[in-house]
């Protein structure tokens, strides 16, 4: 019996980085889980693979974590399949065309859509799971927010500012929710994701520095260093914790950023 036998789990932005590594630990311990994902080749195949490689009852949805009617849609899957939700997990980041903008550069439609996807696409979603969750005095919502806000990383204040309002929405429900059973944690992650690797990519020099700068000297990755941590928090060895935030990080948090990109003029 794995930590999460049986448990529903639904996981935005399942198809790859961190969502992925979240997708397959649950799956490990036994966890049925919605791969919430709008591609749908790579949400296809990570649902596939959680069938083959740990027997789990997994379920692709193309989801738009933009859409308010895709969030619902998710949460009601699940609850059609398998009767509840037990966790939610809001991963889901993606889309971004803005890249590194100063502040007075920033695109509205960037702001507009980072807020729809990181900040109202999880307002959705945990409405909807919300009653499910009171109904069986049970719950686990967790948040994966980011370093970018904490510490104000320089050209992406549309990404801060949407990860930060997901922390505070997740530490609101927290308060009001306890009461009902349900707990509401957040992880600042540090990992190569697939927007770091399209980082990476354009901006090989400041990504190699940043990595570098990390106190344990490396990237974490999403399923053996990020993953284990959003286990714990679904888990009952969690059970009196909420409105925390953990810093899955190396320890980047400790000493703030050398994040400093040459934005212009």
């Amino acid at each position: 019996m794995g930590r999460l036998q049986d448990k529903v789990a639904v996981i935005t932005g399942a198809g790859d980085g961190i969502g992925k590594g979240i997708a397959r630990r649950f799956a490990a311990e036994g966890a049925r889980v919605v791969v919430a994902e709008i591609d749908d080749t790579n949400g296809q195949q990570v649902a596939d693979d959680l069938r083959s490689e740990f027997g789990a009852d997994a379920l692709f949805l193309h989801t738009d974590a933009t859409r308010q009617l895709d969030n619902e849609a998710m949460i009601a899957a699940a609850v059609d399949r398998w009767g509840t939700v037990d966790i939610l997990v809001n991963n889901a980041w993606g889309g971004d065309t803005a890249g590194l903008q100063r502040t007075d550069k920033m695109p509205t439609d960037a702001m507009h859509h980072a807020l729809d996807m990181k900040l109202l696409g999880p307002f959705w979603a945990m409405q909807a799971a919300f009653p499910h969750m009171k109904a069986q005095g049970w719950g686990r919502v967790i948040s994966i927010c980011s370093l970018n806000g904490v510490n104000a990383h320089m050209g992406s204040v549309h990404y801060n500012v949407s990860a930060e309002g997901l922390r505070t929405l997740t530490r609101t429900a927290a308060r009001e929710w306890a009461r009902f059973g349900i707990t509401c944690n957040a992880i600042c992650p540090g990992a190569k994701t697939a927007a770091f690797r399209a980082f990476e990519a354009a901006n090989p020099e400041m990504a190699k520095a940043s990595e570098a700068a990390n106190p344990m000297g490396y990237l974490g990755d999403p399923e053996r260093d990020i993953a284990p941590v959003a286990l714990f928090y679904a888990s009952e060895d969690s059970r009196y914790i909420t409105g925390n935030t953990l810093y899955a990080d190396g320890g980047s948090h400790i000493n703030g950023t050398v994040w400093v990109p040459d934005l212009g003029d």
